[in-house]
């Protein structure tokens, strides 16, 4: 049951994340969830490290597209002004949202990363799509009402995963 909960990585920040490391690993996309995992979940706007490493993946001929489960309002607000395509209202662990994105990608799964803060959305899809997953640390301590509810199944879960996979640990880059 725990592999469907186990990330291929897990780095502490999706902005360690360089062009180099994915296309070593024959990575041309990214899929990534918005909120604790590109800017904190409570801020309207991008941020300047996000700003930074979007043009990054840009300039590498990386493409990015975020998958959410928030509102189109919100997401739009965040992905319009870098022209990054979105999938907001995405229902994460379902996998409506993802495929999307893959569409919109137009890369075979196996050339695909998908990148997030939560197991029981971001890292549960992806596998069960068949999708390589990088399981990145939230950017804010706090969270929304629902995502504090699923934080507390997911120690219990992580805690499983780990104990399972010992090989797993926090990194500063994939490996």
């Amino acid at each position: 049951m725990t592999k469907y909960f186990k990330p291929t990585w897990m780095v502490e920040s999706i902005y360690q994340l360089k062009p180099e490391q994915l296309q070593k690993r024959h990575i041309k996309g990214v899929i990534t969830d918005l909120d604790n995992t590109l800017i904190a979940w409570n801020e309207p706007d991008a941020s300047e490290e996000m700003a930074d490493w979007l043009q990054m993946m840009a300039q590498a001929e990386i493409p990015v597209v975020i998958v959410s489960n928030n509102s189109k309002k919100r997401v739009e607000r965040v992905a319009a002004d870098y022209g990054i395509r979105y999938q907001a209202m995405a229902k994460k662990p379902l996998r409506h949202g993802m495929r999307q994105a893959l569409k919109k990608l137009a890369l075979p799964k196996e050339e695909v990363v998908v990148v997030g803060d939560q197991l029981l959305t971001d890292i549960f899809t992806a596998n069960r799509l068949g999708l390589q997953s990088v399981l990145v640390k939230p950017i804010a301590s706090s969270d929304g009402k629902v995502t504090q509810f699923n934080r507390r199944i997911e120690q219990a879960i992580f805690k499983r995963v780990l104990k399972g996979n010992p090989e797993l640990k926090w990194g500063k880059m994939i490996d």
